[in-house]
């Protein structure tokens, strides 16, 4: 974890399925509470399934609640495949950058 003065960025590198979903439930709810902006780097996230994208939401939902940010700064290609077939890019409003191999 990387903190500056009113920004955490959390790297999550472990599957955000529900299997994880809890404990990383735990974490991120209570990194909501000390900081103005939450930035999610899930570049190292290998799965991730429904319980993953409504744990994201929750998080996303929480923080426009508490006048906070979150932002989800950086993809892998599972977040970013199960973002695309959902339709939900918009939702949290961050750019999601396509990979030059995967652009065709």
């Amino acid at each position: 974890m990387n903190t500056t003065a009113n920004t955490e960025r959390i790297a999550i590198d472990q599957d955000l399925t529900i299997y994880h979903a809890e404990a990383l439930k735990k974490e991120l709810m209570g990194n909501l509470e000390n900081r103005r902006v939450i930035e999610l780097d899930l570049s190292q996230v290998a799965a991730i399934d429904t319980a993953g994208i409504q744990l994201l939401m929750l998080a996303k939902r929480e923080c426009q609640k508490q006048d906070k940010t979150l932002r989800i700064v950086a993809h892998s290609p599972a977040v970013h495949e199960l973002m695309d077939f959902y339709n939900i890019a918009g939702f949290f409003g961050d750019p999601l950058v396509i990979p030059a191999h995967s652009a065709a």
